[in-house]
């Protein structure tokens, strides 16, 4: 911003120098700088603690010592599922880290200081007590600090203080760090960094994905403290059972050498059963699913700010968007300068936008296109400012020209043109055929003071479409999630857009202007309409509110300072990398390469990752309620338990440890539904308890009164609780694919190579020399299969109608 008089002095001139490089290496050597971390992410050792020191690995650990205390070692082949899942766990949550923080690096913000005399960008943690700092629209405070100089200078606090009016800052007055600046330039000396800040408390939170609510989390949380409350009085009550037995079962088990006796057998039986009933690998698998999805889609340049985002990404039905950015790009072209009267030429006016763009120290994409389209500016002294803001749509310069002083200000018809104007109705006319209109108006005095504005010519900006914005609303379209267009632009001219896209209700814009949020119908209006222009700040934050209100999950994307309170406001807010410092620090993800067809690939990575974490907590949740059945029934009927645990530990990894893996990071497009607790045990408990019973059937009838149950026996419950096990996983893994067929079939061979072959029979105590009783397990395997078919049947029957 040029001036030449004496009395003021351009932005650099006026404000102090700030530091040398000297005395910033002082004071960072002295702590006396911003240390406070780039993100909210976890240490090494965190998550490696986080993947140990778990309640499942304590419990399993307990069993695991008993075992390692009686015997035999084959016993205690559970604790080994329990360590390599652990390993896997964390080298992904690693992998995630390594992801994220490369991310982040890129997406970190970058204050600009002055040191020696001269404006550098610096990383936030440079930044150090006394810096100057340089701040112009759109970025954010990241220590709080003093005034020195400001141009117009207006700053939001409202992540501060819930106040949504801008703050005028002039020299002298406080700036808090997270405060971000809405309109004008200016520079503040930093009085407080690190952790003495606001922003050690604030930006690092601003930064940090928290879900209010996740359901996820906290309906496995109840499910896993009641499953640990269940374990003492199940496993008080099967102990009790068994050493009324032991006697009878020591004669079978001391031949292999260990500990034996009543105790050490009722021991076994009851880690057989309570190992099954621990859901040992649903927890690490939620960590490696949630991990791998970011993994993915880091390779996209997608940067989730917290793993527990992608939940959120999973229920999204409403996308709110912006046009510019996202529908078309952000660069724009200067089409046509079109005077209202015959008092200016096209000429003299180009030479006006010249100066208006010369003046602005950081342009938008309007003003961008201008500095490019109008050629070079006049060197007019400027006398005063009134920077562009969203609140006010308009910003304007006082220029001192030979003729004289001269007062012009720009910005969208609707906020200079009086309503029912012939210049209004222009502007609309030219908006509805989907270009952006902006006017050009002199006013009669100074444009930082009270003045009347006078339209003197439309300045016409051509858009051009993203080329993948019409493929990303149809995928929305065919996954029935709701895409409303919430603009700053004039309703026209975004519903002219949406039209061309092909979106559905783009011919019945609203414009904002007719809107208030404490009306009745406000909330139908925006549920009904797709296409809203000249939308403020606080109407965008208000619709977001009331579609939320409405039961709908819902991201808003976002790049300017106008969209941070929506933002906030949404259940997932979605940043482009290039747009303020402000939005992407509010934002859950962050789309680093503004690709506007990357937002397809977050919803759909959202929504695998649940669809098949509900799918594994479905098979593991089943194998905990079967081993409830198990463990009551022996225990009332006072007959020794089927099992050894290292048939448990065969049975559960087959039937549900290896096919959970596979299954956690599959394929899946379906949106995530509230009731995540109730949907998992409308099938989990049926199938549970019909398996459970079924195994004990067949133990009561190859049993045939017997006291001690032989190899035999034990071999066909295993056969029962297997096959019926292995129908519940082909339920839980539909659509059926070829893959999965073929991961079904695996695990059939691997349970046919431990009940079949000499070496598989020795190591896990089986036989099968007993035809009678394959058959009865058999048998009784198809009726369980068949009864928990039907309750399924009917489960999906009574859904759908609920529907």
């Amino acid at each position: 911003m040029v001036q030449q008089d004496g009395e003021a002095a351009t932005l650099e001139e006026a404000a102090p120098t700030g530091l040398t490089s000297a005395q910033a290496a002082q004071r960072l050597a002295e702590g006396l700088g911003n240390d406070v971390p780039v993100r909210a992410s976890r240490t090494v050792g965190q998550i490696i603690r986080a993947n140990v020191f778990t309640r499942i690995n304590a419990m399993v650990a307990v069993l695991f010592g008993i075992i390692a205390v009686i015997g035999p070692v084959q016993d205690g082949l559970f604790a080994l599922v329990i360590v390599i899942n652990t390993l896997i766990g964390t080298v992904q949550e690693l992998r995630a880290k390594k992801t994220l923080d490369s991310l982040a690096i890129v997406n970190a913000a970058r204050p600009r200081v002055v040191r020696d005399g001269t404006v550098v960008e610096l990383s936030s943690q440079e930044v150090v007590l006394d810096d100057v700092v340089e701040v112009a629209s759109g970025d954010q405070a990241v220590v709080d600090g003093v005034v020195v100089s400001a141009s117009g200078l207006e700053m939001d606090e409202s992540l501060l203080t819930g106040e949504a009016d801008p703050v005028l800052k002039q020299p002298g007055d406080p700036i808090m760090s997270g405060s971000f600046v809405v309109a004008g330039s200016g520079r503040f000396r930093a009085t407080r960094v690190g952790r003495e800040a606001y922003a050690a408390r604030l930006t690092e939170e601003a930064a940090r994905f928290s879900l209010v609510r996740s359901e996820l989390r906290s309906g496995l949380d109840r499910i896993l403290r009641f499953i640990t409350w269940l374990l003492f009085p199940i496993g008080g009550l099967l102990l009790y059972s068994q050493l009324f037995l032991g006697a009878q079962v020591t004669e079978e088990v001391s031949a292999g050498g260990t500990v034996s006796g009543p105790l050490a057998d009722a021991l076994r039986g009851m880690v057989a059963a309570l190992v099954s009933m621990v859901p040992e690998g649903l927890v690490l698998l939620i960590s490696i699913a949630f991990a791998v999805g970011v993994v993915r889609l880091g390779r996209r340049r997608c940067l989730v700010q917290e793993l527990p985002a992608i939940e959120g990404l999973a229920r999204v039905d409403v996308v709110c968007t912006d046009k510019t950015g996202t529908l078309t790009d952000t660069g724009m072209r200067l089409a046509e300068v079109r005077p209202l009267d015959g008092s200016h030429d096209v000429a003299g006016l180009t030479e006006v936008l010249a100066a208006l763009a010369a003046a602005d120290p950081r342009p938008n994409p309007s003003m961008a296109a201008l500095r490019d389209g109008c050629g070079t500016p006049p060197e007019w002294p400027v006398a005063s400012v009134m920077p562009f803001s969203s609140a006010r749509r308009w910003s304007g310069v006082s220029f001192t020209t030979p003729e004289g002083s001269r007062h012009w200000v720009l910005g969208a018809p609707e906020a200079l043109a009086a309503a029912g104007s012939p210049a209004l109705a222009a502007a609309s006319a030219v908006a509805a055929r989907g270009l952006r209109v902006l006017l050009l108006g002199r006013a009669d005095a100074a444009v930082d003071g009270p003045h009347t504005v006078v339209p003197v010519a439309l300045v016409v900006l051509e858009q051009r479409m993203r080329p993948d914005a019409a493929p990303t609303l149809d995928y929305f379209a065919r996954q029935d999630v709701a895409v409303k267009v919430v603009s700053g632009d004039n309703a026209a001219s975004v519903a002219a857009v949406a039209r061309d896209l092909g979106l559905d209700g783009a011919e019945s814009p609203v414009d904002a202007r007719e809107l208030s949020p404490g009306e009745a119908h406000f909330g139908d209006t925006v549920e009904k309409a797709t296409v809203f222009g000249r939308v403020s700040p606080e109407q965008k934050r208000s619709l977001v509110a009331a579609l939320r209100r409405g039961g709908h999950t819902v991201a808003m994307t976002g790049d300017g300072v106008n969209d941070v309170l929506a933002l906030k406001e949404a259940d997932i807010g979605v940043a482009m990398g290039s747009g303020s410092p402000a939005a992407r620090s509010v934002a859950q993800v962050v789309l680093l390469d503004d690709r506007f067809a990357t937002l397809p690939h977050v919803v759909a990575e959202g929504r695998r990752v649940i669809g098949n974490i509900e799918r594994v907590a479905n098979l593991f949740l089943t194998k905990t309620v079967y081993s409830m059945t198990m463990a009551t029934v022996v225990s009332l009927l006072a007959v020794a338990y089927p099992f050894f645990p290292r048939h448990a530990t065969l049975i559960n990894a087959v039937t549900f440890g290896i096919p959970s893996f596979f299954l956690a990071l599959a394929p899946n497009t379906e949106r995530a539904r509230p009731g995540f607790v109730a949907r998992t045990l409308r099938l989990a408990v049926p199938a549970g308890l019909v398996s459970g019973l079924a195994a004990m059937t067949t133990y009561l009838l190859v049993l045939d009164g017997a006291s001690v149950p032989t190899p035999a026996d034990r071999t066909a419950v295993l056969i029962t609780l297997c096959a019926t096990t292995l129908w519940v996983l082909l339920l839980v893994a539909r659509p059926y694919v070829w893959w999965k067929a073929v991961l079904v079939a695996g695990m059939v061979a691997v349970l046919l190579t431990a009940l079949l072959t000499p070496l598989g029979q020795a190591f896990f105590a089986l036989d099968v020399s007993d035809p009678g009783a394959v058959v009865t397990a058999l048998a009784v395997a198809g009726a369980a299969a068949a009864v928990i078919t039907v309750v399924r049947v009917l489960d999906d029957r009574f859904l759908a109608r609920r529907r």
